[in-house]
């Protein structure tokens, strides 16, 4: 008798290890598979792209976060562009799109979550993430800017925050490139083998699809076909869930960074769109 319970003891203490071992590790991998953070060097940090200003403004907790501000060459600017990257790399590798449109007459801000670039902290949570995305929103605010002057443009991560950050808000037009649904979407084609009934274990929601329902503003929803990071059906899924005003732009052979790939005739859409959505605002 003492022999059995002893073994039911041993059973259930091994069961509980196991099960707190796989959710240790579950969660573990989706950290990884969700943040890639690049630091600035030293040299980047004292050296901003031609036409930058080095910029630093504080998340709600206090963290310092790094940015850089492209001021429109033509003025006054026709809106104000918050760029928001994806989940790996950090400003240096965007700086480029600042520049680019800033010749076009927008002012842009580039900047870096907590834990990317020369941003203090560390990224661990949709939270914080959201926390930042409205630093930058308020950041720009102070610069006299209102919001229905403001485009928010978010990439694959990014595109989580401009979702959380537009849902509470009203802004001149929102972009979503390479954009998910929600982490628990998203992890029935990035990892298949884990049942859909143990999604719940994850740590992070990033329910986009679920906020687009509250987003008032514009909505430019654009994904390459084929993307084998993302799938083009989130982007569908994404543009279903959206109010109109919207649009849907499918951009063949693009792959996953779609603005890189695609280049300037890409763009140039995404310009146009913003163009027209401003337009609108003012009428």
């Amino acid at each position: 008798m003492l022999v059995t319970r002893a073994r039911l003891i041993g059973a259930t203490v091994a069961l509980v290890v196991g099960c707190a071992a796989f959710v240790f590790g579950l969660r573990w991998l989706e950290s990884l598979m969700t943040f890639r953070p690049e630091r600035m060097t030293v040299q980047e940090r004292k050296s901003p792209p031609e036409g930058a200003e080095i910029v630093w403004f504080n998340s709600a907790d206090g963290t310092r976060l790094n940015g850089w501000f492209f001021e429109s060459q033509s003025k006054p600017a026709i809106a104000t562009i918050i760029f928001f990257h994806g989940n790996g790399g950090n400003i240096t590798n965007v700086g480029w799109m600042g520049q680019r449109f800033a010749k076009h007459g927008f002012n842009v801000l580039l900047f870096d979550y907590r834990g990317y670039g020369a941003s203090e902290g560390v990224a661990a949570n949709e939270a914080d993430l959201y926390a930042d995305g409205d630093a930058a929103v308020a950041f720009v605010r102070s610069k006299g800017f209102r919001p229905d002057e403001i485009v928010l443009y978010g990439q694959s991560l990014g595109t989580a925050v401009v979702s959380d950050v537009a849902s509470r808000g009203r802004f001149g037009a929102v972009v979503i490139e390479s954009g998910f649904s929600s982490a628990s979407s998203l992890a029935t084609s990035a990892l298949p083998w884990l049942p859909r009934w143990l999604h719940f274990l994850g740590k992070n929601r990033f329910e986009s699809a679920r906020k687009l329902a509250n987003v008032r503003s514009p909505i430019l929803i654009a994904h390459g076909d084929p993307d084998r990071t993302i799938p083009t059906a989130e982007g569908r899924l994404l543009f279903a869930a959206a109010n109109e005003p919207k649009k849907l732009l499918i951009v063949p052979g693009a792959g996953h960074v779609v603005f890189g790939a695609a280049g300037e005739p890409y763009l140039s859409q995404v310009e146009k769109f913003m163009l027209d959505a401003m337009a609108t605002a003012r009428l």
